[in-house]
């Protein structure tokens, strides 16, 4: 291999000098060519967002992905060049477990119907998260990545360029200075212009490229419209399968527990020749009628169970009546039971030893049960 000694010499002299100028400026020995104030304020601000940006950058990926060695895979996949394994997310790896858990329970149970339900919700919205990282990745991950290992680099590189350039100069003013013969101010002076025209053009070079930090600057803000349009349909989506899916929740979760409780009484009540005596003393008791014990008499006459269950009969509590916003439509199952309209308000209150799921719902003159899953307690 051919060694160019002259040019080896020459670079070890140029270095030499750059270092010897640079030292001698920090120990205030020598001059230094300061730019203007312009110059200065886009250098300042180029530095302000190359740093922001790369913090955003960071945090945003930790925001797509919290699991670092996640990140730290796709990174090397990506310095690869190769592409990125398709990875499940974690809300379709949990809608997969509920859903085998259902088919080990019986998917014709109640939970497991439930299981399938919530997992089926939990895939869409495993699949919509997936949808919202692949959408911020190119619209907003990339640009960033782009200006920090593009625009930024070639910044970075002509900024050292003028940085030597600004050495050379003042260590040409400086042999000026100390020149005493006329042959050696003649070369000094030479030489001075010629770094004089090359630090000028180097100076024009690397203030155009700082002036595109304003382009950079609308670019990002376009790619932030983006990202954040991104992230409210992802939001929004999430919103919608959950009401979707807390709607049919609601609707079966009376069926459900309504079914279990008549169930279990039935079982455990006594034949009905034993319960028929007290059953009717019980209905000339003064005392206020329970709605939910109700469904534990069996054998009773109907026009005793009707006037136990009448709702007209209830008498509000003295406190602790409540203003609820309806959430969905209801219909009666009887006439035990008030129907209800989205977005209504109506009063309701609770009565000792009641269901917890249903509540005694007030509407004008009319009374009845009302299930609680279907409304918004205001007050």
């Amino acid at each position: 291999m051919d060694f160019n000694v002259k040019k080896l010499a020459s670079d070890a002299g140029v270095f030499f000098s750059r270092a010897m100028q640079f030292t001698e400026e920090k120990l205030g020995q020598a001059e230094k060519t300061e730019l203007d104030a312009h110059f200065e304020n886009l250098l300042a601000r180029a530095d302000s967002t190359k740093n922001w940006t790369e913090k955003i950058l960071r945090q945003t990926e930790v925001l797509l992905q919290p699991n670092p060695s996640a990140r730290v895979e796709e990174f090397l996949y990506e310095k690869l060049d190769r592409k990125v394994p398709s990875r499940v997310t974690n809300g379709e790896l949990l809608a997969q477990y509920m859903t085998e858990a259902a088919n080990d329970f019986g998917p014709g149970t109640p939970y497991g119907k439930t299981l399938i339900k919530v997992g089926e919700t939990q895939r869409r919205l495993g699949a919509a998260e997936r949808d919202f990282i692949h959408s911020a990745s190119i619209n907003f991950l990339t640009p960033l990545r782009n200006f920090l290992e593009g625009d930024w680099r070639t910044i970075s590189k002509e900024r050292r360029i003028l940085q030597n350039c600004r050495l050379d100069l003042d260590a040409c003013k400086a042999r000026l200075k100390k020149a005493k013969a006329a042959e050696a101010k003649a070369a000094a002076e030479h030489e001075l212009r010629l770094t004089q025209t090359e630090f000028d053009r180097q100076a024009e070079v690397t203030r155009l490229l700082l002036e595109g930090i304003s382009s950079t600057h609308v670019n990002h803000l376009r790619c932030l419209h983006e990202f954040v349009e991104s992230q409210t349909n992802y939001y929004a989506q999430c919103y919608q399968y959950m009401l979707d899916l807390q709607k049919q929740l609601g609707s079966s979760k009376g069926e459900i527990f309504s079914g279990t409780f008549v169930g279990n009484t039935e079982s455990s009540s006594p034949p009905p020749a034993a319960t028929s005596p007290p059953a009717v003393g019980a209905a000339t008791l003064p005392a206020v009628p329970t709605i939910p014990v109700v469904p534990t008499i069996v054998g009773v006459p109907n026009t005793v169970a009707e006037s136990v269950l009448n709702p007209n009969e209830v008498k509000p509590p003295a406190s602790g009546t409540r203003k609820a916003r309806v959430l969905y439509d209801y219909e009666a199952a009887d006439s035990s039971e008030l129907a209800l309209l989205a977005d209504e308000m109506i009063t309701v209150y609770s009565l000792p030893g009641m269901d917890p799921d249903w509540l005694i719902g007030e509407r004008g003159n009319q009374k009845g049960k009302v299930p609680v899953t279907y409304l918004e307690l205001l007050s």
